[in-house]
């Protein structure tokens, strides 16, 4: 663990704000397994600010032992949360979530006059998910930058700013929905407007009553690939009001395929007034044209004082155009789908599939394109390939997945390719045991009504990982 001090910017950053120090604090190192993408606790000796103040403004980010950011195609950061153990959460009985930090490293800054208050004996944890997509372990460090500003030199007129956590599976170890290609309305998919009972018939799980009157001062949506927006809204008896969407700027030649992109954030004059009694709604919207999207989320976090002092959405419109925190990161740019050498496994022979084909060392065990076997698994039609995985499934696992791609799917491995696009859609889940976001089983079998074709495929946790299988017309 390691803190450093500056009082202004690094280059090509803003300063600090007047009164500000920013505080730059690593977490780690972090032994990122090979293939890792699991959800871990980091204890509570996590760095934080030495004096009690403001917190104004917060930038998170991951970086290897030589301080450079890895490639995104790499190693990301899926998710990071930090909790305050000594305060409340404002929508679930839990520690206080007050940051948010997903792949699109959205900036939070707070508008003039208003903070995170902050006390040195606050006792902080990280809950992080990070993703290894190579064979290789590797140390990694979560970095997040704080602006303070001291509360022995804050001015008397400074207000406490606190976090209204809203997401569309809130309370959720690992809040997260599938999105199907075709799904939805015109290209797009709202959850939780287009699933089909998303809460069991139990609490609207994206929704929060305010218990007091509040203004509303800041907010941007975290989404994954494919996400276009978020939507925050508030319901008033029967009445419904836009308060803020955030929307999706990819920077992605391909489009919303990948995490090359930027969230729009409110701007620092923004407000809105709410009341007593009123809900606070948010919901997220992907595209459906393009390829599926597995675990996806849809969260906001917004930032709020007590008080009226802002515009009723309901009297006065308040959902104005968001500002991106910041612009194209170099890490994104790798997009692939360049050519390669692999082949194209519609023009291979046939072979009867296994009993259970075997993913090990990162190898479908027959119908692998990276190993020549040129011939490829097959069954006839109504019957199925059953694959099992034995890459160390527990724990911190390497687990893999069979998502369906457009064949040949043999391009080059990027952010942007290869994506869940195949004509038929199917997908396994990540094989491995244990907690969230394993499917807590090894095997999967192929549906037994897939048409007969050649079907490509890929692993969406590890996507150099490509294979293919055959049914053939039946008898």
């Amino acid at each position: 663990m390691q803190v450093t001090t500056t009082t202004t910017g690094a280059k090509g950053e803003d300063a600090p704000v007047a009164g500000a120090t920013r505080y730059k604090f690593k977490f780690g190192p972090i032994s990122v397994k090979s293939g890792q993408n699991s959800i871990a606790f980091s204890g509570i000796d996590v760095p934080q600010p030495p004096v009690d103040g403001f917190i104004v403004r917060m930038k998170p980010d991951i970086q290897r032992a030589d301080s450079t950011v890895p490639r995104v195609d790499e190693i990301h950061l899926h998710h990071g949360v930090w909790l305050n153990l000594t305060g409340k959460d404002a929508t679930r009985p839990i520690p206080e979530r007050f940051i948010a930090a997903g792949e699109e490293k959205t900036i939070v800054t707070m508008p003039t006059g208003y903070g995170y208050p902050y006390k040195t004996t606050d006792k902080w944890l990280i809950n992080y998910m990070l993703h290894n997509l190579n064979q290789e372990p590797e140390d990694i460090w979560i970095t997040y930058d704080l602006d303070v500003i001291p509360a022995t030199s804050a001015p008397t007129t400074m207000r406490a700013a606190h976090p209204i956590w809203l997401d569309v599976q809130n309370g959720s170890g690992y809040p997260v929905f599938d999105v199907a290609r075709g799904a939805g309305k015109n290209g797009t998919y709202a959850y939780p407007d287009d699933a089909t009972d998303p809460y069991a018939g139990g609490e609207a799980l994206n929704e929060w009553v305010a218990d007091r009157d509040l203004v509303l001062l800041s907010t941007a949506g975290h989404v994954h690939p494919g996400g276009l927006y978020t939507d925050l809204a508030v319901k008033r008896g029967d009445k419904t009001a836009a308060v803020f969407r955030s929307e999706a700027t990819y920077f992605e030649p391909a489009g919303p395929v990948s995490w090359d992109l930027s969230m729009g954030a409110t701007p620092l004059n923004w407000k809105a007034a709410i009341k007593a009694g009123d809900t606070l709604r948010v919901s997220a919207t992907y595209e459906t044209k393009l390829s599926s999207w597995y675990e996806s989320m849809g969260i906001m976090v917004v930032w709020a004082a007590d008080g009226s002092d802002g515009p009723d959405p309901f009297t006065t419109p308040v959902n104005v155009k968001g500002v991106l925190t910041h612009g194209q990161l170099p890490e994104n740019r790798n997009h692939g789908g360049e050519p390669t050498d692999l082949p194209d496994a519609t023009t291979y022979a046939s072979q009867a599939a296994l009993p259970m084909v075997p993913i090990a060392s990162w190898i479908y065990g027959q119908g692998d394109l990276h190993v020549g076997q040129n011939v490829i698994p097959s069954v006839k039609a109504g019957q199925s390939i059953t694959f099992n995985n034995l890459d160390a499934p527990l724990d911190n696992g390497q687990w893999h997945t069979i998502t369906s791609c457009k064949a040949p799917c043999n391009k080059a491995t990027g952010i942007a390719y290869p994506l869940a696009d195949g004509p038929v859609i199917f997908d396994s889940g990540e094989l491995g045991l244990g907690q969230a976001p394993t499917a807590n089983r090894t095997t999967w079998t192929t549906p037994a009504d897939l048409p007969a074709g050649t079907y490509t495929y890929f692993c969406r946790i590890h996507p150099k990982m490509r294979g293919a299988f055959r049914i053939e017309p039946g008898n």
